[in-house]
């Protein structure tokens, strides 16, 4: 389980390694561009299930922090559908991943 680690350091969202690779690609990619958006996902059971939104700005500090050694290789539908729904009302939000193309 890797992090995205939020702000001022406060705020640690945990997420699969790969998945955050993923995530990466897509935020760092619209906060490249100096495009704001939201950011939600569903909590698990174990965290009492709801649901959280961050608001991401370039101007906000990411770090994003992997436990695994190795890249993975990206699926590039997934990040691109991250990067179509970052730019819907609802924000980007996390889904399974497609299938390579």
């Amino acid at each position: 389980m890797g992090k995205l680690i939020y702000g001022d350091g406060s705020t640690e969202i945990e997420f699969e390694d790969r998945l955050l690779a993923h995530l990466k690609v897509a935020i760092v990619t619209k906060l490249r561009r100096g495009e704001t958006f939201t950011l939600s996902w569903d909590h698990g059971h174990d965290q009492g299930s709801g649901r959280s939104t961050i608001w991401l700005h370039p101007g906000i500090p990411l770090h994003f922090l992997f436990f695994g050694g190795r890249e993975p290789v990206l699926n590039r539908a997934w990040a691109e559908a991250m990067l179509i729904s970052a730019s819907s009302t609802n924000g980007m939000q996390i889904m399974p991943e497609p299938p390579q193309a």
